[in-house]
């Protein structure tokens, strides 16, 4: 049974009048972490498109929509710490992590932390970031004036124009961008290789993560390595969910039902 201090991580995703979707009684749990910048939200409709053999668990960070009255977090180290607890509480004996850009870096760094804890994920979903060991080039974005902030947000097109074009909306949101980009850009690899299979995702036509980045999340497992490439830019996911799910069954080994042979 989850903590009543744990809730607040997991909270409820779909609306009150939405059934819970149905689950195998052995579904495997998939917890998803979001971008920078995002909610538990994003990950709305997995909880039903994977049902019923997976039960898909979007992870709140505190700063961030039910959230919002907490202070965000500023580094890997601090949301891993907050997060170990929750998820080791929550998670079954059979349980994958899936992040998206930020989201992926905390998963990377939650399936290090679950495993020495003797609670290894079956299984690592990385998505839209470069492996971690390779640091970040160029400029921190976190340190950004504000208008430049808003343009590389923009090109990113994973905010709706309607949200940017509102400034004060912006100014409410842009120290939670903040946070999140610093979460990333002050992060130092420590790690050994993690006895964990990865599968590394990411969109063809991503701005800020080519195909080599992605690729060499390979050097961060000891077990099986997987490359995934879609169309679209850092958030291809957005517009292909179907693949990218189908993706995600694939590797989790989701039983499909087979037809029961003929006795002739």
């Amino acid at each position: 049974m989850t903590e009543t201090t744990d809730m607040p991580w997991f909270p409820p995703c779909r609306p009150e009048a939405t059934p819970a979707p149905a689950l195998d009684a052995d579904a495997i749990q998939l917890f998803c972490l979001p971008h920078a910048g995002a909610g538990a939200s994003v990950y709305r409709d997995w909880p039903v498109l994977l049902a019923p053999g997976i039960e898909a668990i979007p992870v709140q960070p505190p700063g961030r929509e039910s959230r919002h009255g907490e202070p965000a977090l500023h580094s890997a180290v601090e949301l891993v710490a907050a997060l170990e607890g929750p998820v080791a509480r929550r998670a079954g004996g059979d349980f994958a992590l899936f992040g998206h850009s930020m989201g992926a870096l905390l998963c990377y760094e939650l399936a290090h932390v679950l495993s020495a804890l003797g609670k290894p994920p079956r299984h690592l979903f990385v998505s839209g970031l470069g492996a971690p060991h390779i640091p970040p080039t160029g400029p921190r974005l976190c340190d950004l004036p504000d208008d430049e902030l808003v343009t590389v947000i923009a090109k990113l097109e994973g905010t709706s124009p309607d949200v940017l074009a509102q400034p004060e909306l912006v100014q409410f949101l842009l120290p939670l961008f903040r946070a999140d980009l610093e979460v990333w850009e002050t992060y130092s690899h420590r790690r050994s290789p993690l006895p964990v299979p990865i599968t590394a995702m990411g969109g063809r036509r991503d701005p800020g993560v080519g195909l080599d980045l992605l690729g060499a999340w390979k050097e961060l497992t000891s077990a099986d390595f997987h490359l995934e490439v879609f169309d679209g830019g850092h958030f291809y996911h957005h517009a292909a969910p179907d693949q990218v799910l189908a993706v995600i069954r694939e590797r989790l080994g989701e039983r499909v039902p087979t037809a029961p042979k003929s006795t002739e």
